[in-house]
């Protein structure tokens, strides 16, 4: 992912506000002991499961609150993954390569919260750039080179509230992970 850096000002100056659903707002902190099972997470993200596991194997998104363990065990994805699986569905449903993707997920991973909040990623279709000013995205338009963008900080806001109307599970109810169905039919077919 190329960091647009530094802009120029020799772009008309943008009135105050103007950028506001893109920079600046302030982000609440996630509570990173509470995970969401893998069905749940495709809901928030929009992605298939299948999408979801292939990422998961793959590593280009693992679950940070719960990694499986076996059959019958859950993931559990906290916030920031389902956010990171949001965006990374949205740069593929506008045909950004999977390489792209993953070099923008590794950035993504490097930034704190807060930083997560004020990025906006901007593509011409076959590199991401990562944008933390309007100046920086005005600059990359009148380029040439952005053709869409994500603002992170947007993103958030959606995965939130989503989130808010699905289940959660702590950490410590995970540790106890509840035999599902078919992990009970094998070990029943396993003792007979």
């Amino acid at each position: 992912m190329s960091s647009k850096g530094e802009a120029g000002a020799t772009s008309a100056p943008v009135p105050q506000g103007a950028q506001g659903l893109l920079f600046g707002d302030a982000i609440a902190e996630q509570d990173e002991s509470i995970g969401y099972r893998g069905p749940t997470a495709c809901r928030a993200a929009g992605i298939t499961y299948r999408q979801l596991d292939y990422w998961a194997r793959t590593g280009l998104v693992e679950p940070s609150v719960k990694s499986a363990q076996g059959s019958g065990s859950h993931r559990l994805y906290g916030f920031r993954d389902i956010l990171v699986l949001k965006i990374v569905k949205r740069l593929l449903d506008t045909g950004v390569s999977l390489q792209q993707i993953r070099t923008a997920v590794q950035t993504l991973r490097e930034r704190g919260v807060n930083d997560l909040a004020g990025i906006t990623l901007m593509s011409d279709g076959a590199s991401v750039y990562e944008c933390t000013s309007a100046d920086e995205v005005i600059d990359l338009v009148q380029g040439g080179q952005g053709v869409f963008g994500i603002a992170v900080g947007r993103v958030w806001r959606e995965v939130e509230g989503t989130l808010a109307e699905l289940p959660t599970e702590s950490l410590e109810d995970a540790t106890s992970d509840v035999e599902d169905e078919l992990a009970a039919r094998r070990r029943a077919r396993s003792a007979s």
